[in-house]
């Protein structure tokens, strides 16, 4: 059976081994070793921190029933948006109701009592510790008012602030007990991101800060938003630290529950940038191979270098090298201090491998 396959990774690699095995002749040979350089330079870097964080709303609550009682009215449906105070939920308050009545009919005639007597004290008929106790009986009927109002309130469920309703979870004639779930309702409007990130990015957070938040449910839109708060304490086992970050949710496509992936960018500057892939690590020290030239030929020097922030196979440079320098990215296995060099390509640190194999050498 035939088959047809492109031949370029192929060449690719036939490139890189062709590579390989002359820089190993050279090396034995003492010849010079076939190198990629790339030429330090100043740009503009910021620390990128990524993390992934769960949303919240920015307030929830889950309706429950504080009495026992029956069901008799519902007044909402699944997923409905409704205002704080909207009536949700009836429960059986006859009982409440009827005594509600009856204090009311004895706090009117308390309130008749106390305006008679007030008449006939203050011309000396009937006594004054008279009318202070038929007042002291209507401060009574109208606590035990407000007291039967409080019992037909828990009877009453209402919506204790703007937003989404869940799913309805009882029906007339449900006998409702104390923490029977009715529903739920979360304040959408803004969202409530938290995430945790190592805390040695401490000191790159800081309350206003803006974040850029992805999700897999709409792969081509960026979330903005604002870091809020920062936890007080570093969690002891993780060595993170608690961030909460506001974003606006005005078109309701942000849900609670939802896992996103954060990007915060803070302390923006320009700075040396080296690929990572040139750093030589010797226990906790860091080494780069900077090409010279001379009268006679083009050698290496190792040089010692304290890095900064790496991001995606980039790494800022705090010391030890100068805009303009010449580094080794690729062979660095294969020279020492002192050896002397070919430059086979020059690396932007955008440039495939086989672009960089097929340039002259100088």
């Amino acid at each position: 059976m035939n088959q047809s396959f492109s031949t370029t990774p192929v060449r690719a690699v036939m490139f890189g081994l062709t590579a390989l095995m002359f820089s190993a002749t050279a090396l034995a040979q003492g010849r010079p070793v076939p190198v990629f350089v790339y030429q330090v330079d100043s740009r503009p870097f910021v620390n990128e921190i990524e993390a992934l964080g769960t949303l919240k709303a920015n307030q929830n609550v889950v309706l429950t029933s504080t009495v026992t009682e029956y069901v008799t009215a519902i007044h909402f449906e699944d997923g409905q948006r409704v205002e704080r105070g909207k009536l949700l939920v009836e429960m059986d308050a006859a009982e409440e109701l009827a005594l509600k009545l009856e204090e009311q009919a004895r706090s009117a005639e308390a309130g008749r009592q106390v305006d008679r007597l007030s008449t006939l004290s203050g011309s000396g008929v009937a006594a004054e510790s008279t009318l202070d106790e038929q007042k002291l009986e209507l401060q009574t009927s109208q606590a035990r008012i407000k007291a039967i109002e409080s019992q037909i309130r828990q009877r009453q469920i209402v919506a204790p602030f703007d937003g989404v309703l869940g799913q309805r979870d009882i029906s007339i004639g449900t006998l409702m007990q104390p923490g029977t779930l009715i529903t739920t309702i979360d304040d959408d409007s803004v969202m409530k991101l938290d995430f945790s990130v190592p805390e040695v990015f401490l000191s790159a957070i800081e309350t206003g800060v803006e974040i850029e938040a992805l999700t897999n449910v709409w792969p081509d839109r960026v979330f903005v938003g604002k870091v809020a708060s920062i936890s007080s304490r570093v969690d002891p086992i993780t060595r993170a630290i608690s961030v909460r970050a506001l974003i606006d949710n005005a078109d309701r496509q942000l849900r609670p529950g939802m896992l996103m992936r954060v990007q915060l960018q803070s302390n923006p500057r320009n700075t040396l940038v080296i690929p990572e892939e040139s750093v030589i690590t010797r226990g906790r020290q860091h080494f780069v191979y900077t090409v010279a030239d001379n009268d006679e030929a083009t050698s290496v020097n190792l040089v010692p270098i304290s890095l900064g922030v790496r991001r995606k196979g980039e790494v800022e440079i705090l010391d030890g090298l100068s805009a303009g320098d010449r580094i080794v990215t690729h062979g660095i296995s294969r020279v020492r201090p002192g050896s002397q060099v070919v430059i086979k390509a020059r690396d932007d640190g955008n440039t495939e491998l086989r672009a960089l194999l097929n340039q002259p050498a100088s």
